[in-house]
């Protein structure tokens, strides 16, 4: 699987566990230690929770290795695919730590919302 696809994939997810204002930043031209960022955000610990078992359930289907940190504070959870970083926040942390701010010369990617 591409990155390309990778992160459509994971969007999808994010998606059908309704995570709020996804955004997938092309970091490529930037960095060498991603492809992508995806970052969105969930209403609660609950609700980050999960986002965040259904898209490590999606990779280990896949058969993708990846590592998740952050899950004991639940305010900022990440899952390193290698290629692509997903990023889960509170409301609170992302506007805290504003990564779309930080990387704002990476180009943001647009991928249609699904009508489901």
């Amino acid at each position: 699987m591409t990155s390309e696809e990778k992160v459509e994939q994971i969007f999808r997810i994010c998606e059908d566990r309704k995570a709020l204002d996804i955004v997938v930043l092309d970091v490529r031209k930037l960095t060498l230690i991603t492809d992508f960022f995806l970052i969105c955000h969930g209403t609660s610990r609950i609700h980050i929770d999960a986002i965040v078992d259904h898209i490590s359930r999606n990779l280990k289907a896949w058969d993708e290795s990846f590592r998740i940190e952050g899950t004991e504070v639940g305010g900022w959870v990440m899952i390193d695919c290698g290629d692509v970083l997903v990023n889960v926040f509170s409301q609170e942390e992302r506007e805290y730590y504003g990564l779309e701010r930080l990387w704002g010369d990476a180009e943001a990617v647009a991928l249609a919302e699904s009508s489901s």
